[in-house]
């Protein structure tokens, strides 16, 4: 076996692990932090692996388990749809019904009287060369101190503090030829809701740089990076990251440090098309594979 191969085959090990706990604890509020302890991977970047890897959400995962267990249920025991239901997670049968008939094309009754049960759940990485390339190296970086502002909400509306953040500079006389534009992203938006995602976003200054509410200076840390330069417009930065998590990672032999990744935007989009804005995705690494 390849040390490609190898390598994929235990991040796969590791997702089976997450699936068995998950099964086994499906009557529970089940903790991301939790589970990415069982992956041994680290909060900040266990949901974005997960669903890169696997295609799903983990509350995909975690309906789709529970309906198909029900629908075992309802083939096996004679229980009744309600009880089925509560014991599947749902606060109704009507609710349940809804939920079960989208995913198995069928309401509970009419399952329950064909009695069919569909194929084993089954977990397996992305097939190759279902998803584009893009240009990875890994580097060391230095340490970047951010004059910035926080933002909650969709990611896609970080053009307002950003423009914050550019007033507040010119008129400081921050803004120059080296300057650097990056958004820091802490949540993933696969596992938090938009409303409540946030960002860091700003400029590059030096440290100790005096700043007044609501810009506050963020210290990104240095160290390993593995650099993704993707083009294309900033709508499409999440199929480049299902990659980078989904598809390289598991290839490289890598493991994601314990920080958020760092976006540095290195085309203005007022002057560029959207097509043609450049984008670095910095993933932070641990310091030896």
């Amino acid at each position: 076996m390849s040390q490609r191969e190898t390598t994929q085959q235990a991040w796969l090990g590791r997702f089976v692990r997450v699936s068995d706990y998950i099964t086994a604890h499906l009557e529970e509020d089940l903790d991301l932090d939790r589970l990415a302890e069982v992956a041994c991977l680290s909060p900040y970047h266990f949901h974005r692996c997960w669903h890169a890897f696997t295609g799903e959400t983990l509350a995909q995962m975690v309906t789709r388990l529970r309906l198909h267990f029900a629908a075992n249920a309802l083939i096996k025991d004679d229980d009744p749809v309600e009880t089925v239901a509560r014991a599947a997670g749902y606060g109704s049968a009507a609710a349940f019904t809804r939920a079960f008939s989208r995913a198995f094309g069928r309401s509970p009754a009419v399952y329950r009287t064909e009695g069919r049960l569909d194929p084993p759940i089954t977990l397996s990485p992305p097939k190759e060369g279902n998803a584009a390339m893009h240009d990875v190296r890994i580097e060391e970086v230095e340490p970047v101190t951010l004059a910035a502002i926080r933002h909650v909400g969709p990611y896609l509306e970080v053009e307002k503090p950003f423009n914050q953040v550019f007033a507040w500079a010119m008129g400081a006389g921050q803004m120059g030829p080296e300057t650097r534009v990056i958004g820091i992203y802490h949540d993933d938006p696969g596992a938090v809701p938009e409303e409540d995602l946030r960002s860091d976003v700003g400029i590059s200054v030096e440290p100790g740089t005096p700043v007044k509410e609501p810009i506050h200076l963020v210290d990104v840390p240095g160290g390993r990076h593995a650099i993704l330069r993707f083009k294309g417009a900033y709508a499409e930065l999440l199929g480049a990251y299902n990659w980078f998590f989904g598809t390289w990672l598991p290839q490289s032999g890598e493991e994601p440090g314990d920080a958020p990744c760092v976006e540095y935007y290195l085309t203005n989009p007022r002057e560029v098309a959207p097509a043609d804005n450049i984008t670095e995705i910095h993933m932070p690494l641990k310091g030896c594979q």
